[in-house]
């Protein structure tokens, strides 16, 4: 290897080293709505960060080495199957930081994956078994898992046989996540839908507003901007739902 090639390692080591080990751990999980659709054009990312999600030495996230490194947007360009951009990740964890200074180094864990349905996040299915795998890489060095933040359903909107079956589905998808990480009572913050692949939008979000799970908080993203594609949040929605799911774990 060349002397440059030498340098770069060395120099990534070393700031590998620098960073301290996140205190507080957030499983970042769903579809594209959660790994970011925010400033995406004709499938490239703008490259625009607004102040709210500005990088930070405190706020880092889990890559798709399961190594840390300094978060940015977009968080999920090596988890996600396609393109991303903004999301509510950088934005959430910000404002976690400036409504409590003393929470210390955050760690965001990436899981989300466009286009999937909640049969794709069922015990023993690849997107689940992932997310536990990455959550604990996370969790081997020290730090607490605080939350999983949960934005999915849209794909679930196409059958109405597949929003009458989401409640018992998603509550049997917490029990397994809590049991499978040995954390009973794991706070669970989700976002219900606001738009979908399918006609069946308002009976998702009544079928997720059913939902009965202890120590889950509900965001709703009603209201909220859409792009063009009426699907996926604008990067100024992305950034008002991360403040959302803030406020929401705050409360726990």
């Amino acid at each position: 290897m060349n002397p440059l090639g030498w340098l770069t390692i060395l120099c990534c080591s070393a700031f590998a080293s620098c960073l301290e080990q996140p205190q507080n751990i957030f499983i970042l999980a769903g579809q594209s709505n959660m790994a970011g659709r925010g400033g995406l054009i004709s499938g490239v990312w703008d490259q625009k960060v607004p102040v709210e999600c500005l990088p930070s030495p405190k706020i880092l996230r889990l890559n798709g080495k399961l190594a840390w490194e300094e978060a940015h947007d977009p968080l999920h360009v090596d988890i996600d199957r396609k393109v991303s951009g903004t999301g509510p990740g950088m934005s959430f964890a910000n404002t976690l930081l400036a409504k409590d200074p003393t929470i210390g180094v955050i760690g965001l864990v990436p899981c989300a994956v466009g286009g999937t349905k909640i049969d794709e996040w069922a015990k023993g299915m690849k997107l689940y078994e992932d997310m536990i795998d990455r959550t604990k890489a996370a969790l081997k060095d020290g730090g607490a898992l605080r939350a999983l933040l949960w934005y999915q359903g849209e794909s679930d909107t196409k059958y109405l046989q597949d929003t009458e079956s989401y409640k018992a589905k998603f509550e049997k998808f917490i029990a397994d996540v809590r049991g499978d990480l040995q954390l009973p009572a794991l706070p669970v913050v989700q976002v219900l839908v606001t738009s979908g692949d399918g006609q069946f939008v308002e009976e998702m979000r009544e079928n997720q507003q059913a939902i009965r799970v202890d120590n889950l908080k509900q965001v709703d993203s009603k209201g909220l901007e859409l792009k063009s594609d009426n699907v996926h949040l604008t990067t100024g929605s992305a950034i008002e739902l991360g403040k959302k799911l803030a406020d929401a774990f705050l409360q726990f």
